[in-house]
């Protein structure tokens, strides 16, 4: 009880810190709205574009229109509008002119979020006749950028899942609150940014996710190991904290969807058929680097072998000399570094909400055991797996249920290969 009051204070104390930055509102704006640019390649030899006139857009909330507007003849349109809200904007795909339709054709409709003063980009790419090819090509296009697509989330997935498949590793501990600790590192980043500069921010919300997680061990899991608690009693508790602490950021933050104040919209540019934001291409950057480094970490450093040692045999590590107590404090700090990175990418990547770890949970378990339970590199190559499968699946399901195609395949490959793609078979009995 002792041990558990210091760690519910020191969380706390933590959680106090951090919220004590307001999360930044939007800077309030003459107006607010949606606005975009209509441009289309005409010359299959050149890359520059033409702008597309006398198209219309509209936008609705809760079904009801509430808004239009026209693209002028250097393709731009804006499209005001009096509150926040969860908008639909919908191209009219009748006036556009002849011999030009969406790149995406079954896709007219962008749902968006729009906070208070906001005035958020709306892409609709187009395609020309002269340039769409056949079909096939169009299809490849969209595999391609789907494929890209799924590579990205799964690069940011890997980072949430290596923390939580080391621990196992170490452990033995299925930590149900490891979600929370991303939905930490995006909103610490979310409260701190503003303040400060975004990237001080980031880091600093990354520092606040490993003290979290360091917390956690210190103060909960491992005086539970000294009193022999069983991996069923601690998983219990794992789901319990992960309540705790989800519903203390509902608390904090609200119900709503929130974007970092700095990155409300950018710019996208074409590299082939996929259209891309330096924000996007930045944050695949990030996720490789620091895979490669944790690879080159665990594989090359003393504190990896000892870390290696203790995940294949806990007892024969300890007998050599191997401080395991130690080693696996590190690895709760490292995977809480990870973690908070990952979160702070996800809210990049997508909107930051009180409960976005725990959706992410699930593809995290799946993504862990897909790969092999305790391995990096399982953890890495599950998520891949996933991400990509996930994206690609919305060729042929809606995407509302885009997450079942990757309980699909797990279960799939279970079948095949119970211990995951690279973990290694155990005897029973």
């Amino acid at each position: 009880m002792r041990h558990f009051v210091k760690f519910s204070l020191g969380f706390v104390i933590l959680y106090a810190a951090c919220l004590g930055f307001n999360v930044p509102e939007a800077s309030a704006q003459e107006t607010q709205g949606f606005e975009g640019t209509l441009t289309v390649r005409l010359d299959p030899d050149s890359r520059e574009k033409t702008p597309v006139a006398d198209v219309s857009i509209g936008a609705s909330l809760d079904g009801q229109e509430v808004g239009t507007s026209t693209s002028d003849e250097d393709g731009n349109f804006t499209i005001a509008v009096d509150e926040p809200g969860t908008y639909t904007i919908t191209i009219d795909t009748e006036t556009l002119p002849d011999g030009i339709t969406l790149r995406d054709r079954a896709n007219a409709g962008r749902t968006l979020d729009l906070l208070p003063g906001q005035t958020k980009k709306v892409a609709f790419p187009l395609l020309s006749d002269t340039t769409a090819g056949s079909e096939t090509a169009d299809f490849l296009g969209k595999v391609a950028r789907l494929t890209v697509d799924g590579i990205r989330f799964g690069l940011i997935l890997a980072m949430c899942s290596i923390g939580l498949s080391l621990v196992y590793g170490t452990t033995r501990l299925v930590n149900f609150a490891h979600g929370e600790l991303v939905t930490i590192g995006a909103v610490a980043a979310l409260a701190l940014d503003g303040p400060l500069p975004f990237l001080a921010a980031a880091a600093l919300a990354i520092l606040i996710t490993a003290t979290a997680a360091a917390a956690n061990e210190v103060g909960l899991w491992k005086p539970l190991r000294k009193r022999g608690t069983g991996l069923i009693g601690m998983l219990v508790i794992s789901i319990g904290l992960s309540l705790l602490i989800r519903h203390l950021v509902l608390f904090a933050i609200g119900g709503d969807r929130q974007t970092y104040s700095r990155f409300t919209s950018q710019t996208g540019f074409d590299v082939g058929p996929l259209i891309l934001t330096w924000r996007q291409v930045i944050s695949a950057a990030i996720c490789i680097v620091t895979l490669v480094g944790v690879a080159y970490f665990i594989n090359n450093t003393k504190f990896g072998k000892a870390m290696r040692a203790v995940a294949d045999n806990r007892d024969l590590a300890e007998s050599s000399g191997i401080d395991v107590n130690r080693i696996i404090s590190y690895v709760w700090i490292g995977g809480g570094l990870l973690a908070g990175l990952g979160g702070v990418l996800l809210g990049l990547d997508q909107q930051v909400r009180w409960d976005m770890g725990w959706e992410l949970l699930l593809l995290i378990f799946a993504a862990v055991v897909l790969g092999g339970l305790g391995t990096s590199y399982g953890a890495l190559l599950g998520s891949l797996v996933v991400g990509v499968f996930i994206q690609l699946s919305t060729l042929i399901i809606p995407p509302e249920v885009k997450n079942v195609g990757a309980l699909l395949v797990l279960i799939v490959i279970l079948l095949l290969r119970p211990q995951g793609i690279l973990g290694r078979a155990e005897r029973i009995g």
